[in-house]
């Protein structure tokens, strides 16, 4: 399994932007999507968004609804995680995954299957 190579992040001041990016080799035969998760210092791990490959439809967690988009370039089999009005909250190690998604009304049910290495946003008050 080749997986998900992340790149981006860093230090950031609040209020700022940051985009992450994903380059994808390989998918599992039941995925469909690419989903973008955090992980905060208290360990809890949350969907912040993703983009099923075939039609580009897109989905966006409620924390960050408005703030955060995502969006493809299929010709460098990269997915990009745009992250804008960034909150000391946001502070996190951001992670890809290729996935099993469902989406409904702009929500999402990801199922995992490779991670990408992680990459750590930190939003500065």
């Amino acid at each position: 399994v080749v997986a998900p190579v992340q790149s981006g992040g860093g230090s950031v001041p609040a209020g700022g932007l940051v985009t992450l990016s994903c380059v994808v080799s390989e998918y599992a035969n039941s995925d469909n999507c690419v989903a973008w998760f955090r992980q905060t210092s208290t360990n809890s791990l949350e969907g912040v968004g993703g983009i099923l490959i075939e039609s580009g439809e897109t989905y966006t967690g409620d924390s960050v609804q408005g703030r955060f988009s995502v969006s493809q370039d299929n010709a460098k089999r990269t997915v990009y995680l745009h992250m804008n009005i960034l909150k000391p909250e946001d502070t996190a190690m951001y992670y890809c995954a290729t996935a099993a998604c469902q989406v409904r009304d702009g929500q999402a049910r990801a199922t995992p299957s490779y991670w990408g290495q992680g990459t750590q946003v930190t939003v500065a008050s």
